[in-house]
């Protein structure tokens, strides 16, 4: 599959104003290439646009819950983008807790950031992408979309989605001018389980240590990270593993796609530990 220039059309980032989305849009400004960015906080959108000046940039602030407004929000960045070659998609939050510790409420709300989000706007700019001579869409899934650890369900059941729904995607767009692929990262410092939700069940500073905990286990730079997704969306890769923690899982699951957590609890106990009383 022909190598993708990105310098040749706008890409498409959600979840823009931070995290991974922000250092990934930092890498391309640098480079020239034309950007649309996404997310529901203006104010941090606002201040990353301004940061990335002189560069091409749109901003575009809109709750990827809400499909009439991603709609519209695609409709604008076709408007103002006439060749729309890439869409990554890193708009995402966490959710701390058992099942028996979260409503289905809590529940609702991560899957419709994690998944539905990612679903709508691919949907949504599609028609866009295949007006391109070549187009990719790069998802990013989670290294919880390969193996689910306890205390992660909502997490992990959105993550997996989004690995299914990129497939099954690839697989339809399978010979036209738009290709598909997830990228599986792990440990990245992002903050973005410190800044996560956690269920109401749950006593705050029990959360606090449970997620200072997993953060504490993140080791992969931002900047790192955000090269290599840009890389794979430039290759077109349908699968990408970012950091040393998502390569060893995903070997892990292959040898023992049944019992992998027996070697996953014991690193992750204070992680997923959403019960034991702060002393």
């Amino acid at each position: 599959m022909k190598h993708l220039d990105l310098a040749g059309g706008t890409t498409v980032i959600t979840g823009a104003a931070n995290g991974m989305g922000a250092e990934i849009a930092r890498r391309l400004a640098s480079r020239g290439v034309s950007l649309a960015l996404l997310d529901h906080d203006a104010t941090a959108l606002a201040a990353l646009a301004a940061e990335l000046s002189p560069a091409t940039v749109t901003t575009h602030v809109v709750d990827l819950r809400d499909d009439d407004a991603v709609f519209a929000a695609a409709d604008d960045i076709a408007a103002g983008h006439p060749r729309i070659t890439a869409l990554i998609t890193c708009a995402g939050s966490s959710m701390l807790g058992d099942l028996d510790q979260l409503t289905m409420e809590e529940m609702r709300w991560l899957t419709d950031v994690n998944l539905w989000g990612t679903v709508s706007i691919t949907k949504a700019l599609l028609p866009a992408l295949r007006a391109a001579p070549a187009a990719h869409i790069t998802h990013l899934a989670s290294v919880y979309a390969l193996a689910a650890p306890a205390g992660r369900i909502p997490y992990a059941l959105g993550k997996f989605a989004v690995r299914g729904f990129s497939e099954a995607l690839r697989h339809e767009l399978e010979g036209s001018t738009v290709s598909v692929g997830a990228v599986y990262p792990a440990g990245v410092r992002t903050g973005i389980i410190l800044h996560g939700r956690y269920a109401a069940a749950i006593d705050p500073a029990v959360a606090a240590r449970a997620a200072a905990a997993q953060a504490a286990m993140y080791h992969t730079d931002p900047a790192d990270a955000a090269a290599r997704i840009i890389r794979a969306t430039e290759r077109r890769a349908a699968r990408t593993m970012v950091g040393r923690e998502a390569r060893l899982i995903d070997v892990l699951v292959r040898l023992a796609p049944s019992a992998y957590w027996k070697a996953m609890r014991r690193p992750l106990r204070a992680a997923i530990d959403t019960r034991t009383p702060v002393a």
